[in-house]
């Protein structure tokens, strides 16, 4: 399944926010922008609406965040609960 992404597109949206230094869209505080790229508060761009939950790859559909913000968001919608991925009715 291909999501439609564009390389050169994705670098001038990442650019363009990268431009006005917002806030996490997702925790709303700061964002050093001059940290190492693997570092967990470096800066990322997250879609807000996932691709494969219908999102569109626009700059409009883009917000700035950190890496680990949007690693724990990961593909779910803002504001939704994520689903535990394992669960079990064993009791000790």
């Amino acid at each position: 399944m291909s999501t439609g992404r564009n390389t050169t597109v994705r670098d001038q949206h990442r650019r363009a926010i990268r431009r006005t230094q917002p806030a996490c869209g997702i925790c709303h505080t700061a964002i050093d922008y001059d940290l190492h790229y693997t570092d967990p508060m470096s800066y990322v761009v997250d879609h807000v609406v996932p691709l494969n939950k219908g999102g569109a790859d626009t700059l409009e559909n883009k917000q700035a965040a950190h890496r680990r913000c949007n690693r724990l968001k990961s593909d779910n919608l803002e504001g939704a609960t994520p689903t535990r991925a394992f669960e079990t009715t064993r009791t000790w």
